[in-house]
């Protein structure tokens, strides 16, 4: 296992009403900022709730966050902030509200002491965060995990770009699997296979005989592919279980838990930002279709790991070590499949003349010694996307 250091300070409020716990755990004299997306919260009781519960709080509210959030669009918060002193965020709503609240927090107090006053360098020139406003969420879906992680990732002009900040991690979430119950099959979709390819960035690398990790990650892909499908289905749609533990899968996927001591391999995710970013496809839809490229181009790499995977996760158990890693892959393929995504660039209607814009953008944005072992290079990304196709 390799040296780490690991803390969480996110506080999880988990379960059904647990949004009414907002007026004890935001400090009475705030100044509240209440930022969420398009407005699904207003039909699905959510908004509500939160209004009930900031009753007794001043409280200001900004709406619009998109998904994968836009720059152009979060910088117009820092007007409301400034003009009426706020000095606390809850985000509300799934991954991109809270990422984009995320920049919000540190935008606006955002001064590199006379180099820049321009809060876009927190994400281009990754320009240290040296203070941020205090933040809390209400997730309504699970996904990214970015409610109690120290990440984010904000667009701007088709470039899709992350940054972090401990100044950034939310102090307290609220996880009420119920506020899930409206969310639409797509969403459901994303939230699971986001979280899956999550765990196997931390996951499918190489061994450093982190025992205790690898049976996290392990629990949380057997929790995924057994819960994933349900929450689709007719008769199973509305469980608050499997919500739950689908909410709860989540957000430990990317809470630095199963990622410390062990190697990582973001790729997936890197290139799928751009996928994302110049083409807008739903960033979960960009993860499930690179994903299966990466398993195939880089097997040798992750070999050990792989068979690993088919027979844990997977039970393939027969076989010589080739068509196992074939069958492991074929296994997700068809797990992504079955939660109704897509699992080839032709699926989203991308072709072979679409790849070397790709692989403009990820050299453009310095990717280009991505994977565990820094090894995947342009070249390499070239040939996932190919693999893709």
């Amino acid at each position: 296992m390799l040296n780490f250091s690991f803390q969480n300070t996110t506080q999880i409020l988990f379960g059904e009403g647990q949004i009414a716990a907002l007026k004890k755990h935001i400090p009475a004299d705030a100044k509240v900022l209440v930022t969420y997306g398009g407005g699904s919260i207003k039909s699905n009781g959510v908004y509500d709730q939160v209004a009930a519960a900031l009753s007794d709080h001043t409280w200001f509210e900004f709406s619009g966050i998109e998904p994968n959030p836009s720059y152009d669009t979060l910088i117009k918060s820092l007007d409301i902030i400034k003009a009426n002193e706020v000095d606390f965020i809850l985000a509300v709503g799934g991954g991109s509200v809270v990422d984009g609240s995320k920049f919000i927090a540190a935008a606006a107090l955002f001064n590199d002491e006379g180099e820049s006053n321009d809060p876009w360098d927190i994400v281009s020139k990754k320009a240290r965060v040296k203070k941020a406003l205090p933040l809390a969420c209400v997730l309504t879906l699970p996904a990214t995990g970015s409610e109690s992680n120290t990440g984010a990732v904000v667009t701007r002009d088709g470039n899709k770009l992350p940054f972090a900040s401990p100044l950034v991690r939310p102090i307290f979430a609220v996880l009420d699997p119920a506020v899930t119950l409206s969310l639409s099959d797509r969403q459901i979709s994303n939230g699971v296979v986001d979280a899956f390819v999550h765990t196997m960035e931390q996951y499918l690398t190489y061994s450093v005989n982190g025992k205790v990790q690898d049976r996290f990650a392990e629990g949380l892909l057997l929790t995924l592919i057994e819960e994933g499908p349900k929450a689709l289905a007719a008769e199973t749609s509305q469980d608050l279980e499997i919500r739950g533990n689908i909410m709860w899968a989540a957000t430990m996927a990317l809470n630095g838990l199963i990622g410390a001591g062990v190697p990582q391999d973001w790729a997936t995710h890197m290139i799928g930002h751009e996928l994302t970013g110049t083409h807008n496809i739903d960033h979960a839809r960009t993860l499930s279709i690179v994903l299966p490229a990466v398993m195939k181009v880089c097997r040798d790499a992750k070999r050990e790991k792989l068979l690993q995977y088919a027979e844990r996760i997977w039970n393939i158990t027969e076989g010589d070590e080739e068509s196992r890693i074939d069958r492991a892959i074929e296994s997700t393929e068809q797990f992504f499949e079955m939660m109704q995504v897509p699992t080839r660039l032709s699926h989203v209607e991308l072709g072979e003349e679409d790849i070397d814009l790709l692989i403009e953008k990820l050299t453009q944005h310095g990717m280009v010694k991505l994977g565990e072992h820094g090894a995947i290079t342009p070249d390499v990304s070239h040939k996932i996307l190919v693999t893709a196709l």
